[in-house]
C-alpha cells in the first residue's frame, strides 16, 4: 500500500469514528426519552421476551405467563423465540435495555447500508450517517426503540439473505431463522417458490422446519401449546381493532360490518393484493432488482398478515432504498422524501383525533380514512413499486 492510499484510509476511519458520533448524537434524545420512561412503560416487548426466557429457566408454561401489571402482555411468538430469549433472561434488566437498543442500531445500519448501497457511491460515510438519522425518526424504526421490538432485525435478516451476493452462509437459513421466530417473514417462502429459487426455498425451508421441531423435543409442553392452543387465538396479540394494527384486515375491521361479512371482503382482498404484489415481486427478481422484491415481499407480510402494527412497518426503510436507487433520478428523490416525510408523522394518531372531534360529515369519513393512513400508504407503496418505479426508469 503506497502512503498515498494509507492517508486515504486513514481518512476513511476518521470520517467513521466521525458519524457514529454524529449518528449517536442525533438519535441518543429518542433513547434517552425510551430508555428513561417509568419501568413498567419501558422496552415493554422486550419484557415479553426476556420473561418468556425466564419461564423457561424456571419450568414455568411460557404461554400461560403475562408481563406485570400494568401491561400484562403474553408471550406470543413460537417457542424457538423464547429458548433463544433464554440470554436475555440470564441478563439485568438493565443490561438488556442498552444490549437489546444498541442491536436495534445494528440491525438498522445493516439495513441502511444493504438498502441503499446504489446510491452511497461517493461522500459514503456522510450519506450513510444522514441516511441512519432519517431512518431512525421514521415511526415504525421509533417504535422498534420505543417498544424494544424485534422486526428490524428480521427485516436485516430477510434482506441479506436475499440480496448479499456471496454470503458466507447457506443462503435461505437467514430466512428460514427469522420465519422460526416469528412467522411473518414465512412471506418469504411464497417469494422463492414464485421466483423458482428452489435451492434457497429448500434450506429456508428446511430451517424453520427444524427450528419448529426442535421444541417439541426439549420443551414439548409449550410446543403443542402455542401451536395448538394460542396459536389459534388472534386476541392474545391486542385489540385487532386498534388503530397501530395497519393490515388489511385491521382497516376492515375498524369498519364494524358484521364478521362475517368482513372475513370475506378480507379474503378478496388479500388475494388481490398477494397476486399483485407477487406478481411484481417476481417481475422485479426477472429483471435483477432484488431490492424491489424484497421490499415488495416485506410489505406483503405487513398487509396480508391478520395482524400487523405499526412497528411492523420497519420495511418502509428498503422501499425507501428501492425507490432512491443510485441517486441520480430527482423525481425519485422526491418521491422517497415524502414517503419518508409521510411515514415519520403519526398519521394514524390524527385520524384518531379527528374522529374525536366529532366534526359532523367530516369526522366519521375522514378521520377513518386518516386513521388508517399506514396501511393504506403501504398499498400506494406496492403500486408504486410493482408499476410506477419501472416506468420510472424507462423514462429516466
Amino acid at each position: 500500500m503506497t502512503s498515498g492510499e494509507v492517508r486515504v484510509v486513514r481518512r476513511q476511519w476518521w470520517a467513521w469514528a466521525v458519524v457514529v458520533l454524529v449518528v449517536a448524537a442525533a438519535v441518543a434524545p429518542l433513547v434517552v426519552v425510551w430508555l428513561t420512561n417509568p419501568d413498567d412503560q419501558r422496552l415493554v416487548d422486550l419484557d415479553v421476551y426476556r420473561t418468556g426466557g425466564q419461564m423457561l429457566l424456571e419450568g414455568r408454561p411460557v404461554y400461560d405467563y403475562v408481563t406485570p401489571a400494568p401491561q400484562l402482555l403474553p408471550f406470543t411468538y413460537p417457542p424457538v423465540a423464547a429458548m433463544l430469549a433464554v440470554g436475555l433472561a440470564e441478563m439485568s434488566w438493565g443490561t438488556a435495555q442498552w444490549v437489546w437498543t444498541a442491536g436495534i442500531f445494528a440491525a438498522l445500519a445493516m439495513t441502511v447500508w444493504l438498502s441503499f448501497r446504489q446510491a452511497l457511491r461517493k461522500y459514503v460515510p456522510w450519506v450513510f450517517a444522514l441516511l441512519m438519522v432519517a431512518c431512525t425518526y421514521l415511526m415504525p424504526i421509533r417504535d422498534q426503540v420505543r417498544f424494544g421490538q424485534v422486526d428490524i432485525l428480521l427485516v436485516a435478516l430477510c434482506l441479506a439473505d436475499c440480496v448479499v451476493k456471496r454470503p458466507w452462509w447457506p443462503r435461505g437459513f437467514l430466512i428460514g431463522l427469522a420465519t422460526a421466530v416469528k412467522l411473518t417473514p414465512g412471506v418469504f417462502l411464497i417469494y422463492l417458490l414464485v421466483t423458482r429459487q428452489w435451492r434457497t426455498f429448500f434450506m429456508a425451508a428446511f430451517t424453520t422446519a427444524v427450528l419448529t421441531l426442535l421444541p417439541f423435543a426439549v420443551i414439548p409442553r409449550d410446543a403443542s401449546q402455542f401451536w395448538f392452543s394460542a396459536l389459534l387465538d388472534p386476541e392474545r396479540l391486542g385489540s385487532n381493532a386498534g388503530t397501530t394494527n395497519q393490515s388489511i384486515r385491521g382497516m376492515l375491521i375498524r369498519l364494524y360490518l358484521p364478521e362475517t361479512a368482513t372475513t370475506a371482503i378480507w379474503v378478496v382482498i388479500v388475494a388481490v393484493v398477494g397476486w399483485y404484489g407477487f406478481r411484481g415481486a417476481r417481475a422485479a427478481y426477472q429483471a435483477n432488482d432484488q431490492l424491489t422484491a424484497v421490499a415488495l415481499v416485506g410489505l406483503m407480510a405487513v398487509l396480508l398478515s391478520p395482524v400487523a402494527w405499526i412497528h411492523h412497518l420497519a420495511w418502509v426503510v428498503v422501499v425507501l432504498g428501492a425507490i432512491v436507487g443510485d441517486g441520480r433520478d430527482p423525481v425519485r428523490l422526491r418521491v422517497a422524501a415524502g414517503v419518508w416525510l409521510y411515514y415519520v408523522l403519526p398519521i394514524p394518531w390524527w385520524g384518531v383525533s379527528l374522529k374525536a372531534a366529532d366534526i359532523p360529515g367530516v369526522s366519521l369519513v375522514l378521520g377513518k380514512i386518516v386513521q388508517n393512513g399506514f396501511g393504506l400508504g403501504a398499498l400506494v407503496l406496492v403500486w408504486l413499486l410493482v408499476s410506477w418505479l419501472p416506468k420510472r426508469r424507462q423514462i429516466a
